[in-house]
């Protein structure tokens, strides 16, 4: 199929994605779908034919930024129509899924609403609203039943209907695996296994076919992805299950791969092999992110996450003594409903103890559907605010000190990016610290050996010493 509109010039898509790196792997896989419809990737909205909000539902009010910017895409397609133009709308990823009625119920403007394992039948969907182009009406509004809804979990998976990577999938050498999805955890503040399902592992000949063509189109760095990727259980080339250290090990003897990471990890789900691989396999890099959410049991027990403190505490000392150089970085939730302030006080007490390199932040919000939004003693805005400052401060002061520890070291940097200056470049140490340098765009998707310089709160600046690769070993 050409890549042409009918009047000859190229359909574009602009797809705008919300929240972690599940979602930019799905968006990536979704330009994937559309390119063989004729469909090439706009850089805004104002110049698309088609517009796709990727959306996340972990964030507070994550659908009210949705319906905010549907109401500014519909009026960008009622000003495009009066242009004797159109604008397709859809709406896909963990919003579309939890409230997909409602969004075509609020913002008729909307053609599609398509959840995250069914983005694959996009092209489907997208001919079934060609076919009721005759209900739309002139001013965004539609008839009722004009919308096309899709958020069932197919019985297949739709890893099997997507095409293969390319080039377009490899960012500056790195790229985005996706291995595992939803999960059977069940915490009570969490609404991934209401939008994206029950834990499924993709086979292990399926990922690493999709590894090697990564690869082969220059990526240097995978990062594998999963609700719960450590409770990767896909069907092995040997016909058993493997585990995540399993396929790890498989992944590290793919030609040209000389980074792996992998994430979002759950303690419960860090088994033995796991842990020594961090100690055995070089291409895995030395950085973990193991969300623990609270540092008090009581609060652990009523997140229903299925450990304590002291089972998370020595997960940390058998992996750092496996790799001595790990950098830790986790998850954390304040004011879940009756956190106290000794409960507070214990979940500072485990960050001052264990110490990490980075983190994620967050005030407990309300998700629609949880057990969590049913509880009572729910605490303030102002309490809440106030914990975040407090924890937010300390692990800002324990990055500082990471990053300042590797000040004087030499370590391989893979370049990502242009730097906010001109003759800058950007790019991620094995720990995955921001790390600037003086150089040229050609040392874009290289790995480049860096003398670290200097420590900033979320960066740090260096020389470079070699662009010779510092070898596979970080």
């Amino acid at each position: 199929m050409k890549n042409v509109r009918t009047n000859g010039q190229r359909k574009r898509v602009f797809i705008r994605t919300y929240g972690c790196q599940m979602n930019v792997y799905d968006s990536d896989r979704m330009a994937d779908v559309l390119r063989p419809l004729g469909y090439a990737l706009s850089e805004d909205p104002e110049h698309a034919d088609l517009v796709v909000l990727n959306t996340c539902h972990i964030r507070e009010k994550a659908s009210e930024k949705v319906y905010s910017e549907l109401g500014r895409l519909r009026d960008l397609k009622i000003e495009r129509r009066r242009a004797g133009g159109d604008l397709a709308i859809a709406v896909a990823g963990c919003v579309a899924q939890a409230e997909g009625e409602e969004i075509i119920r609020r913002q008729p403007a909307v053609d599609i609403v398509v959840g995250p394992q069914a983005y694959h039948r996009l092209p489907e969907l997208l001919a079934r609203v060609a076919r009721k182009a005759d209900e739309r009406l002139f001013d965004g509004r539609r008839r009722p039943g004009a919308g096309v809804l899709d958020t069932e979990f197919p019985a297949e998976s739709k890893f099997d209907h997507l095409p293969a990577p390319s080039e377009a999938d490899v960012r500056a050498g790195s790229a985005f695996l996706s291995i595992q999805e939803g999960c059977d955890k069940f915490c009570t503040f969490c609404v991934v296994p209401y939008t994206r399902g029950a834990e499924y592992s993709r086979p292990a000949t399926a990922v690493l076919q999709e590894a090697r063509a990564l690869a082969a189109a220059g990526a240097v760095e995978i990062t594998l992805l999963g609700q719960n990727v450590n409770a990767y259980h896909g069907e092995g080339v040997d016909g058993s299950a493997w585990t995540l250290a399993r396929l790890i090990r498989a992944l590290a003897e793919i030609d040209g791969l000389v980074r792996l990471r992998y994430t979002t990890s759950h303690p419960r789900d860090m088994d033995d092999d796991l842990i020594a691989a961090h100690g055995c396999v070089p291409q895995l890099m030395p950085y973990l992110h193991l969300p623990v959410q609270s540092g008090s049991d009581r609060i652990l027990e009523a997140m229903n996450r299925g450990h304590d403190r002291d089972h998370f505490r020595r997960l940390v000392d058998r992996l750092r003594a496996v790799s001595p150089d790990l950098a830790l970085s986790s998850d954390f939730i304040v004011g879940f409903p009756g956190e106290s302030d000794a409960d507070f006080d214990d979940t500072m007490r485990l960050v001052d103890e264990i110490g990490f390199a980075s983190a994620y932040t967050f005030k407990y919000s309300r998700r629609p559907g949880t057990p969590g939004a049913a509880l009572g003693d729910q605490l303030s805005d102002g309490a809440k605010t106030a914990r975040l400052g407090a924890l937010q401060s300390l692990l800002g002061d324990q990055q500082r000190a990471f990053n300042e520890s590797k000040v004087g070291t030499v370590v391989p940097v893979l370049f990502a990016e242009a730097g906010r200056k001109p003759g800058q470049v950007l790019g991620k140490s094995p720990w995955l610290q921001s790390v600037y340098v003086e150089g040229d765009a050609d040392m874009i998707g290289s790995i480049v050996n860096v003398r670290l310089l200097a420590a900033y709160a979320l960066s740090l600046s260096g020389e470079v010493v070699s662009k010779q690769p510092f070898g596979v070993a970080a």
